[in-house]
């Protein structure tokens, strides 16, 4: 079976819910801390076993090819300032994985992301991984659950999570056949349902592991919501050549596409920082006090 080798990352969204942030800025390179989102995305696929990182980008995120370059201009500074650590860390970064970078000339959803990467991709399985979406598991990172799915029935896989019914309609939403523990057989598939219509709480999250028949069943996929390429409605119609699984991911899960699911995460990384923690925690007691005092 081969081995899932390459994982695609679709970071061309303007991310309009962060302007006037994002209008210079991508979203994807908003801080939690001192890293960027991004880094910490990359940072999962690697230590599961990722070697190639394909970034589906836009024309506004020049920032996210630079962060992952060298940088031989600030490195001179550092090494005249002694500080060799820094240029170490600096370097990791470049040298986390090969990155490749092509560009989706038109926003048309995430179908048409992973088919814009067909090329890179080539005749072989590969992880998908959403930019604004951090799992924490340490031990067991998010997409590597995937992967070894993917290495027991050499089928495509999806990352799902329980949501609350009232929120089915926020996600693409899958329903199926428990055949392991937390492992479904798909059987069904639907993007973003109304509440009364969705087949479960079962919500697909940004992780996927898919094998190259993907892109034969997005040529034939018709625009859906918002008039876009959903990579839901793709995996559907893949569904009727092939069967397709559904793992719940586990690790906590950060949505930062959203101002409060940001916020969150700050919080919890910040609260894990031996560095900041204690003088966060005071600083988060003194404005708790002040709200209580009105």
């Amino acid at each position: 079976m081969p081995k899932v080798r390459k994982a695609v990352i679709p970071v061309a969204g303007f991310g309009t819910r962060f302007l006037p942030a994002t209008k210079s800025t991508p979203k994807e390179m908003m801080p939690l801390i001192d890293k960027p989102i991004i880094h910490y995305i990359v940072e999962e696929a690697v230590n599961s076993g990722i070697e190639t990182i394909i970034f589906v980008t836009g024309r506004h995120k020049r920032a996210i090819e630079d962060y992952f370059d060298y940088y031989p201009e600030l490195e001179q500074v550092l090494k005249k300032s002694g500080k060799e650590e820094e240029i170490e860390k600096l370097r990791q970064i470049s040298n986390m994985a090969e990155f490749v970078y092509i560009r989706q000339k038109e926003q048309l959803g995430l179908g048409h992301a992973v088919l814009t990467a067909e090329r890179l991709v080539g005749d072989e399985p590969f992880a998908v991984l959403l930019g604004d979406e951090v799992i924490k598991n340490k031990d067991y990172p998010g997409i590597r659950q995937l992967i070894d799915v993917y290495h027991q029935f050499g089928k495509s896989v999806i990352g799902t999570m329980e949501v609350p019914r009232e929120d089915v309609s926020k996600y693409g939403i899958v329903a199926g056949k428990e055949v392991v523990d937390g492992i479904k057989l798909v059987e069904k598939l639907v993007e973003k349902p109304p509440v009364e219509e969705a087949p479960s709480t079962s919500a697909i999250i940004g992780r996927y592991v898919l094998t190259p028949d993907i892109f034969e069943a997005l040529k034939k996929t018709p625009l859906g919501k918002g008039g876009e390429l959903q990579l839901t409605d793709g995996l559907a119609l893949l569904r009727n050549k092939e069967v397709i699984y559904s793992k719940d991911v586990e690790g906590l899960r950060h949505d930062t596409g959203n101002k409060i699911g940001y916020l969150e995460a700050i919080l919890d990384f910040a609260l894990e920082r031996e560095d900041v923690r204690e003088e966060f925690i005071k600083i988060l007691m003194e404005k708790c006090k002040e709200i209580e005092k009105g």
